[in-house]
């Protein structure tokens, strides 16, 4: 079964961004494009006002919208293949399943109405934390959806989780034709002093050079096999979301890691990743990393 890219889609505008988006990305990965709307119209069918031929409105609608957007895609690049589905069962549920079988899942970063618009921590988090395949949630500044920085922003944690996240980055780099920035945030922890000998010369070169070295080995091995990629490394002191953050600025999109335990329940997202989900300047791209 070829995957396909699959993007949650309710009507907002946020979603039609996200397609628009997706249109894009399926156009620089050769990707089909999967639109899923998800509602439990079918849960109250027969005590919901009818929208025509006996059937619920909500359902109407859910082919209203999923129709529109279908149109806009197909508009916007005619060579990328498009199927729809509707689902009636909750979107975090149906986004889930979806990324069983799915490239990646792409979603806005809010929703339709007052309550929809807390769609990324209802919705599009959950999905980001425990979905089986790359989740990109998109947001920020117009000129990042839009692709104009021509650089890709890779974060690289403690204990990267992992390389998936390094080569969906350098995958992502090389489609665009962008630079990849590699980034490994540190910090000398208050307490540590020059009393103890092995950093009696500079604490915080130390940690420095452990941070240095973690990116190293991150990367090493799978650099190599993007050889047309511009590939730039830097450490940097700082808490790693604000790090981050602050670095989204001139991205299109950063990339970070999230390790999924087996048989495992809840969420599986750290600081970094939460953090980046709300407040980064640029689309953002959650890749799993299995343990």
């Amino acid at each position: 079964m070829e995957l396909a890219l699959v993007v949650g889609v309710d009507g907002s505008d946020s979603s039609l961004t996200a397609v628009d988006w997706a249109v894009d990305e399926a156009t620089r990965h050769g990707l089909g494009l999967r639109l899923v709307f998800a509602s439990l119209w079918a849960r109250y069918e027969g005590i919901t006002p009818t929208g025509g031929l006996g059937r619920p409105s909500d359902e109407v609608f859910a082919e209203k919208v999923i129709g529109g957007a279908a149109e806009r895609a197909r508009s916007r690049n005619p060579a990328v293949t498009v199927s729809t589905v509707l689902r009636p069962e909750e979107p975090t549920a149906a986004l889930l399943y979806e990324s069983a079988n799915a490239w990646a899942v792409v979603c806005g970063s809010r929703g339709r109405g007052e309550v929809a618009g807390l769609l990324l921590g209802s919705v599009g988090l959950t999905v980001a934390a425990s979905a089986h395949c790359p989740v990109i949630v998109i947001r920020g500044e117009r000129a990042a959806i839009d692709g104009a920085h021509g650089r890709v922003l890779l974060g690289v944690g403690e204990n990267l989780a992992g390389a998936d996240a390094v080569r969906f980055a350098l995958g992502e780099a090389r489609a665009r034709g962008s630079e990849l920035d590699t980034v490994r945030a540190w910090r000398c922890p208050a307490h540590e002093s020059a009393d103890e000998p092995r950093l009696a010369i500079d604490p915080a070169k130390h940690h420095e050079a452990l941070a240095e070295l973690s990116l190293d080995t991150a990367l090493h091995g799978i650099v190599e096999e993007y050889p047309d990629v511009s590939v730039r490394r830097e450490t940097v002191e700082g808490p790693a979301r604000k790090v981050l953050v602050q670095r989204s600025a001139a991205a299109d999109l950063v990339v970070v890691g999230a390790r999924r335990r087996h048989g495992h329940f809840g969420l599986q997202l750290g600081r970094v990743g939460h953090t980046l989900l709300h407040h980064a300047a640029c689309p953002v791209a959650v890749v799993p990393q299995r343990t």
